[in-house]
């Protein structure tokens, strides 16, 4: 079921030519059309704003919150972003009915009076919102209640297997790109490549490839985890449902659960999904950033609670969704949330205590026009990759703030859309590449950034490279950030991709999602190929002037998608990246997102939001093998080794930003035993 979260933001209040009309809030919709609104808010919007209209993921509508943003307006400018802006995984798609209906729902609970004449086009300039029943003594956001969420539970099924040691150590961290057995970073090792160099499933025995088992958590929404295998010890995180998030550890060659932790969450607000990317595993502990702005660590064999820090306030509009980064006894997390008018930041923690190191803040006031550096966005939403001979922490930041309106932040809005790179022990400032200078088509630098080397000139360049919304990978070098190359375009591009959104709308591509979202490409040593999951979604970007309440969504802009008959695909590409061209592409018939994986035995896999679970020959493209899991796979695979035996993972819970089917499951895969003996290797270079 599509979810709307109706984000609230301060919209101009006077019709354009003239004086406005003295507006009326007398009879302004009939009962029967806030009835038929109620019946539109319980499909497509109480699963963010609560049954009372309290919210949940989404902000309040009634109360301070709604007087803060339309107090002194009317019921039109409600309206208008209703039905230009929602549901938010499908802006536009209900109709014109549906928007007034709702909005009447809207109105009648909070205190206005009903009429004998429904809510149109016409009148909805006639209802003032400051005759709603409003505390005029409530302030600020969510405050009409302290809500104190419950103590985390925890289930112990069983012990680890056999001589199962997950205490993961910095010296195992080090190695863990030669290490065969387990994938123990995120993006399996510092570098993020999301290679693995086993080679027992290939490009000749892929096609036989079969369900080891289907780990059902119990727990249905947008599933985008990583699973951290240690010595056959899987450890997963879960979306988040009814304000209840899980930590799930279980045996990786069998699935059998070993432990749970529900972890109940406190105030907190989305814009992208109730997600959760996965864990970092290290000293013994499982350590998770929370939507609700906290850092947990739990012991890793049992799953209880050892120390919880707060990393922000999430009422403000803050959430953590990326894995956090593990190195050399601290726990580095960046902040999500770049619809809010928030100044990003990247910090670093201690893995014994909790006790924060150091926090580096990503919006430059020498680049943002007056204060507007305070509320500028640079939100960093994935995990960041580590180079330990330079020591360097190296990520990507998001938009500035507001997304599509610059006019209060004029100038390049560092470091916004960047690559950028951290001393890691310190947090000081290094260097960093921008990819778009002043964003106003939301295109963020999103996905992870991946470390490998190239060449040129005869000589071995360290470089870093990221897959942007805007649709290049940038290569920089990775010691200065000086750019080495920009790629081709992987998605296709409109003409008028730079023109400045206007109020009456402008068309074009890569749309908001991208070019490439937050799905983290892989990088195989073999190919010297770069996999790359986006999409083609063609999208009218509108603009508004947008106004600053703490704790409200402020895009100061709409993006919508034109379907039917828009261009709507997924290209997943490899990108050769000694030269920039696009090696081969796959077109798959939806945008994608999730995540790629290499191997050894030249097999790159990815998933697509339609169910199906793809396996390429991932030097020529040719697809080779496909498992249907009935939701979207929209989610990372990882392989990893047990008693000699080569497994690959995934999970499947389709998506909310593309409307994917949902599920709740991890599937584990593995060749029969007579397809796996005597496996032929092959050597990285």
């Amino acid at each position: 079921m599509p979810v709307m979260i109706l984000v609230i933001a301060l919209l101009a209040v006077s019709p354009a030519g003239g004086q406005p009309k003295q507006p009326n809030s007398s009879g302004s919709f009939t009962t029967a059309q806030a009835s038929s609104g109620a019946s539109v808010y319980a499909q497509y919007c109480v699963n963010c704003h609560g049954p009372n209209l309290q919210g949940e993921s989404g902000p309040p509508l009634s109360g301070q919150t709604l007087r803060q943003a339309y107090g002194a307006g009317t019921a039109a400018q409600l309206y208008d972003f209703i039905s230009r802006q929602m549901p938010q995984d499908k802006p536009g798609s209900l109709s014109q009915q549906q928007y007034l209906d709702v909005t009447a729902y809207i109105l009648s609970r909070n205190g206005l009076p009903s009429g004998n004449k429904p809510l149109d086009l016409a009148s909805l300039s006639q209802v003032r919102m400051s005759e709603a029943r409003i505390s005029a003594t409530a302030s600020g956001p969510n405050t009409n209640e302290i809500v104190r969420a419950a103590p985390p539970t925890r289930n112990v099924y069983a012990k680890p297997p056999a001589g199962a040691n997950v205490n993961v150590t910095d010296s195992m961290m080090l190695g863990a790109a030669s290490d065969r057995n387990n994938w123990l970073l995120h993006g399996r090792a510092y570098d993020n490549q999301r290679y693995s160099p086993l080679g027992q499933i290939t490009a000749d025995n892929v096609k036989s490839l079969s369900l080891v088992t289907l780990i059902q958590t119990g727990m249905t929404a947008s599933f985008e985890t990583t699973p951290v295998v240690v010595n056959g010890v899987m450890y997963i995180t879960t979306p988040v449902v009814n304000k209840k998030m899980m930590v799930i550890a279980v045996n990786a060659a069998t699935g059998e659960r070993l432990w749970d932790v529900t972890y109940n969450l406190g105030p907190f607000q989305v814009c992208c999904g109730p997600v959760n990317r996965g864990v970092a595993v290290g000293y013994g502990k499982v350590y998770v950033a929370t939507l609700d702005d906290q850092l947990l660590a739990l012991d890793a064999v049992d799953g209880h609670t050892v120390w919880q820090s707060k990393l922000v306030n999430s009422q403000y509009g803050y959430s953590e969704t990326l894995a956090p980064q593990i190195y050399d006894g601290m726990i580095i997390i960046g902040s999500a949330g770049g619809e809010w008018a928030l100044r990003g930041f990247v910090a670093a923690y201690d893995a014994k205590t909790g006790q924060q190191r150091w926090r580096w803040m990503s919006t430059d006031p020498k680049t943002y026009s007056g204060d507007s550096w305070q509320t500028g966005g640079a939100m960093v939403w994935t995990t960041p990759a580590i180079d330990p001979q330079l020591g360097l922490v190296i990520f990507s930041t998001g938009n500035p703030n507001p997304d599509l309106d610059g006019t209060s932040r004029r100038g390049d809005n560092l470091y916004s859309d960047s690559i950028v790179a951290l001393d890691v022990h310190t947090g000081q400032l290094k260097w960093y590449y921008q990819e778009v200078k002043h964003d106003v088509w939301d295109y963020d630098a999103v996905s992870n950034v991946v470390l490998f080397d190239v060449h040129q000139n005869g000589q071995t360049i360290p470089a870093a490279a990221e897959a942007g919304k805007v649709g290049w990978v940038f290569i920089v070098d990775r010691r200065t950030g000086k750019l080495i190359r920009r790629s081709d375009p992987y998605v296709m591009m409109s003409k008028n991709m730079f023109t400045t959104p206007t109020r009456e709308g402008v068309d074009m591509l890569p749309g908001a999602n991208g070019g490439a979202e937050w799905s983290p490409p892989a990088y195989s040593p073999q190919t010297h190929y770069l996999y790359i999951l986006a999409m083609d979604q063609l999208m009218r970007f509108t603009t508004k002037p947008a106004q600053t309440v703490p704790g409200l969504i402020r895009l100061g802009s709409a993006f919508t998608n034109i379907a039917p008959g828009g261009i709507q695909d997924g290209p997943f590409v490899a990108l050769d990246v000694e030269t920039g061209k696009i090696a081969w592409q796959y077109k798959a018939p939806q945008p994608l997102i999730g995540g790629a994986l290499a191997t050894a035995g030249n097999v790159v896999f990815m998933g697509e939001g339609n169910g199906w679970f793809d396996a390429f020959n991932a030097k020529t493209g040719t697809r080779l093998w496909r498992y249907n899991l009935g939701a979207g796979v929209n989610a990372p695979p990882i392989s990893y080794q047990v008693n000699g035996e080569q497994y690959i993972a995934v999970a499947a819970g389709g998506n909310f930003q593309l409307t994917y089917p949902y599920g709740d499951a991890v599937a584990i895969f593995k060749l029969p035993t007579t397809a796996a003996e005597a496996p032929k290797e092959r050597p990285t270079r």
